[in-house]
């Protein structure tokens, strides 16, 4: 099979890593930061062993899956050979943005650059490039081995065989894709962190407690988890960062972030990788 490179090792890159290499990819993950290289593969053979544990992944393919991830210091090692390009760094349009001026230079002519981001333009991102057709988002969900979704984002300039050829790669990565246009927010974004923020709002007047705010939503509504407590599992610097784009690209008071938002984060309580958010998650889970 064609290989994957996967730039940046953070949770979500980790886990996009993982994805693709028990899909029979092989795999190379880049990251600045070699302490994250090192926590990123250990963090998968965690997880790994947990599905043994649980009989949901077998020994075999386990060390299968290991054998096909390799971690790479090197940007252009990391993308030399590669058929498909992820990023999967932190949402800001200017890193992006320099590191696809990067990946243009880098990667074979005909690779495609799809970028993870959950809300930022992937026409943006495609414009410092020579080939906008091949560029695109694939936004996973967290955590990307267990969420079947994948947001395949249309960019002014992707063009209809890199839109085939991204759904073909989510299928073969096991998920279920969608398709939509490049605006603020997607489908997914948009919707989900309206639904968070009002949540948000709700707890900080007071209308009851964080746990019954997101058990209304889990057992009303059949939602498999409340807002609060997915914002956390997303990440509450993640949340305030798509909030403040959505506000300022929309104009919309409901995404303007609520105070409690900005508190939390400020005060370094970003959800489950911190072990506080809007609740309190087990030391076994911050970082993991």
């Amino acid at each position: 099979m064609a290989s994957v490179a996967v730039i940046g090792a953070g949770i979500m890159g980790r886990g996009i890593a993982q994805v693709a290499a028990f899909a029979g990819f092989d795999v190379a993950v880049y990251d600045v930061d070699r302490a994250s290289l090192t926590a990123a593969l250990a963090a998968i053979l965690r997880d790994l062993e947990r599905g043994v544990e649980r009989g949901k992944v077998s020994p075999q393919e386990r060390d299968a899956v290991l054998a096909r991830i390799e971690r790479v210091e090197d940007l252009a090692r990391a993308v030399g050979r590669a058929a498909l390009v992820i990023e999967a760094v932190p949402e800001d349009l200017e890193l992006k943005r320099r590191l696809f001026e990067q990946l243009d230079r880098l990667a074979p002519p005909q690779a495609l650059l799809a970028s993870n981001t959950s809300s930022l333009s992937v026409t943006r991102l495609g414009e410092v490039t020579g080939r906008p057709d091949k560029v695109l988002g694939m936004h996973f969900f967290n955590p990307p081995p267990r969420m079947v979704l994948l947001e395949i984002v249309r960019g002014a300039h992707t063009s209809e065989v890199t839109v085939a050829q991204a759904l073909d790669y989510a299928r073969r990565f096991g998920k279920e894709p969608i398709v939509v246009r490049d605006r603020p927010g997607f489908a997914t974004s948009r919707l989900g962190v309206l639904l968070g923020l009002e949540a948000m709002r709700m707890l900080e007047e007071g209308v009851a407690s964080a746990e019954d705010i997101d058990k209304a939503m889990e057992l009303g509504y059949r939602h498999p988890m409340g807002p609060l407590r997915l914002s956390d599992l997303v990440g509450l610097d993640v949340r305030l960062a798509i909030a403040e784009h959505l506000w300022r690209e929309l104009g919309a008071e409901a995404f303007r972030p609520p105070e409690i938002l900005r508190r939390l984060v400020a005060e370094g309580k970003l959800g489950r990788k911190t072990g506080q958010g809007f609740y309190r998650w087990p030391t076994d889970d911050a970082g993991s």
